[in-house]
């Protein structure tokens, strides 16, 4: 059978975060198994494949984005053989798995960690970022973690200091050393010859660091699309020049590339947390012997004005050039779009804007479990956070349990369906009459508009492999034009709760009129957009 090498252009790719989706045993924490149960409705939406969020074994400090074994799955979530059952029963639906991995860091109770603590000179000594502390005891520079204050965490057994970027308890690897590179790709593999589809790279432009360990400069003005930009975190106070994004990275990421093409129809994408992270994207993904695509920050800030979101998509496309982009506005990291775009009211027509952006730019499009659903960002008490970001920051930064909580099934059941155990984040109350069973019985409801366009945008190419033009359009708009083989279609946006004309270029047009949550007025020389309006057409 022909494989379809590139499947990922432009494919819509669902995140489930497995805490959070299903749990099939009532111990309030889901699982591979409810993945498995709850994959017919994955396929209804009319997605191409699933990315699933860590499963590996792990003692949960970061809920898995620290892993203790790359080659197993934690008792939380099942075995390896119920990760190969689901695999197989995705690939039964037409869904590719794409798995994440976190390859910068390891847990702490990882056993080459383990090991290369105990002494100076064992046969993983070097495996990690270890440091001489300064004559006055003090770190060997200034990086500072993500998660705030120094990257740098003591050891008295080897009275050294080892590199963290992100918790204490996340040692960084040290990718100078070559056993640790063919180490990680040999682990990357393992998972490749079990039928995954391709990886999402965490944090991958973190996996090489500056050698001789110089001092990061101050950061005079935050940079759109870094990490850790909040006020309230001394991360964004400086320029990160030396403790990620290094050149040696980038063979690296042609050994990955190597390796996946040995493996015909597998795929890449790499989150790219940097300050300068759509020309890292355009570098990563260049010339077609690295990543496959990547994607940003950028959409994940709280910045959604027309000029923004157009400012950032045309400055990709200049910096791409033969690079893919992959989009997403929300993930297990931020506050939910419906939420952090929409406001606290959360219109129901902005959601659907929003929608239709995400999925008629040019890219691949990354899709939060939930936001098909349109669910807001979960309001916690301090006394239910387990997030270790948010329990440092709060009250300023309440951290990513809002967007983590669990998924709602069934209004009438009790947790909205997600566990018959007590689960391990509440279930928000406002997400109860949200809940799949509820719209499903609602022919109006986001998921039926959700579902109809993703169905609709399959049988597109234009939408999946075309070019993006933007045109002049008035402010809190958004013009534009996907062209592909000679087949053109133009996407009218109203992001404001005001009607709005814009005027459009001569030329006969054909109204796209198979989408129910198209409200536009077309004609000759103008489109109409009532209030939170979405216009699409096909061009001759």
């Amino acid at each position: 059978m022909q494989v379809d090498r590139d499947w990922w252009r432009g494919a819509v790719i669902y995140q489930i975060y497995p805490r959070s989706f299903f749990d099939s045993n009532g111990d309030g924490i889901g699982d591979l198994p409810g993945v498995t149960a709850k994959l017919d409705y994955v396929a209804s939406l009319g997605v191409d494949a699933i990315w699933l969020s860590p499963f590996f074994t792990s003692p949960m400090k970061d809920f898995g984005y620290d892993v203790s074994d790359y080659r197993n799955v934690d008792p939380i979530f099942g075995t390896l053989e119920d990760f190969e059952t689901m695999v197989a029963e995705a690939h039964k639906r037409g869904l590719k798995i794409i798995i994440d991995q976190v390859l910068s860091h390891t847990s702490d109770q990882h056993a080459w960690f383990k090991e290369s603590r105990s002494s100076r000179d064992n046969a993983k000594a070097d495996w990690y970022v270890w440091a001489e502390a300064k004559p006055d005891g003090t770190p060997p520079n200034n990086w500072v973690s993500v998660f705030g204050g120094s990257a740098w965490a003591w050891d008295s057994r080897r009275r050294q200091y080892y590199l963290h970027n992100f918790l204490t308890s996340q040692p960084d690897l040290n990718f100078h050393n070559p056993a640790v590179v063919e180490q990680v790709l040999s682990d990357v593999e393992f998972w490749l010859k079990r039928g995954v589809d391709g990886f999402r790279l965490d944090a991958i432009n973190f996996c090489y660091h500056d050698k001789l360990l110089r001092d990061n400069p101050a950061n005079t003005e935050v940079a759109e699309g870094s990490i850790g930009v909040r006020k309230e975190n001394p991360y964004a106070y400086q320029r990160h020049l030396y403790d990620k994004t290094q050149p040696e990275n980038l063979p690296f990421l042609q050994r990955v590339r190597a390796l996946l093409e040995k493996y015909p129809g597998t795929t890449t994408v790499g989150e790219i947390g940097d300050d300068n992270s759509l020309d890292t994207m355009a570098a990563y993904t260049s010339d077609g012997d690295k990543l496959h695509m990547a994607y940003s920050f950028d959409f994940l800030t709280e910045q959604c004005d027309a000029k923004f979101l157009r400012k950032t998509v045309e400055t990709i496309e200049s910096k791409l050039v033969d690079g893919w982009p992959c989009w997403a506005i929300g993930n297990h990291d931020v506050a939910r779009v419906a939420t952090r775009w929409c406001g606290q009211e959360a219109p129901l027509a902005l959601n659907k804007v929003y929608m239709a952006m995400l999925l008629t730019l040019r890219g691949s499009v990354c899709l939060y479990q939930g936001e098909e659903l349109g669910l807001v960002e979960a309001e916690l008490e301090y006394e239910d956070l387990v997030d270790p970001y948010g329990i440092a920051f709060w009250p300023e930064y309440k951290g990513r349990d809002g967007c983590r909580t669990p998924m709602p099934w069934k209004a009438e059941q009790e947790h909205a369906g997600f566990t018959a155990g007590k689960p391990w984040l509440p279930v928000y109350p406002e997400h109860v009459a949200a809940a799949v069973a509820e719209q499903e019985d609602a022919e109006d409801s986001l998921l039926h508009i959700y579902r109809e366009f993703l169905h609709w945008r399959k049988a597109q190419p234009v939408l999946q492999k075309g070019d993006v033009r933007f045109l002049p359009s008035p402010p809190d708009t958004l013009l534009y034009e996907r062209s592909h083989n000679g087949e053109r279609m133009m996407v009218a946006l109203n992001l404001s709760g005001q009607s709005v004309d814009i005027e459009l270029p001569a030329g006969a047009k054909t109204v796209v009129s198979e989408l129910s949550v198209l409200n536009a007025e077309w004609s000759d020389a103008r489109v109409h957009l009532p209030a939170y309006g979405i216009g699409i057409c096909q061009l001759a």
